[in-house]
């Protein structure tokens, strides 16, 4: 049975039901089946209107986004599918600060509530520095059903890998 690297925080019944899906090769009928579309933000541009709109809709008084962009070095090797940074630089005797945020490439070709789900993550750090209560209220509150596609995002992100193995070494 696969290793379930993205799932180890799950119960052992739950893991066990998606072990089962896999060995019935039903994970990615599954996901299909789910998540049949893929959304249209492909630029850079695009991504930082959609996460100004989602900024903007739900988290006015935070602070402004000064660049948002796909990045293709953040992969889940490094266990980072986004980031968000502060860069501090002094102008004219003046502290100012930067805010990035940094979306894997790999969601470029993904369900629209994939992206969301990452971005609402991100944006939601602007708020609330810990993964705490109130961070995942906050996200929550911007994607409802915020958990359960996290968990979907989990399990194809194990599809994924699952796919990139040669057939045969699944185990």
């Amino acid at each position: 049975m696969p290793h379930l690297k993205y799932l180890t925080g799950y119960p052992a019944p739950l893991q066990e039901k998606v072990r089962t899906l896999i060995a019935a090769d039903r994970l990615g009928a599954y996901l299909a089946q789910k998540y049949p579309d893929t959304h249209d933000v492909q630029t850079d541009r695009a991504l930082y209107a959609y996460c100004a709109e989602l900024k903007r809709e739900h988290l006015r008084s935070a602070e402004q986004i000064d660049k948002v962009t796909y990045d293709s070095k953040l992969d889940v090797v490094r266990h980072a599918l986004g980031l968000h940074t502060s860069i501090s630089r002094v102008q004219g005797g003046k502290l100012k600060a930067k805010k990035e945020i940094r979306i894997a490439s790999l969601f470029r070709s993904t369900a629209p509530e994939f992206l969301k789900m990452i971005v609402v993550h991100e944006l939601a750090h602007l708020k609330e520095s810990d993964h705490n209560k109130a961070f995942y209220r906050l996200c929550e509150f911007m994607q409802p059903g915020y958990h359960q596609i996290e968990f979907d995002l989990r399990l194809y992100l194990t599809h994924r890998d699952l796919m990139k193995k040669p057939s045969g070494a699944r185990a």
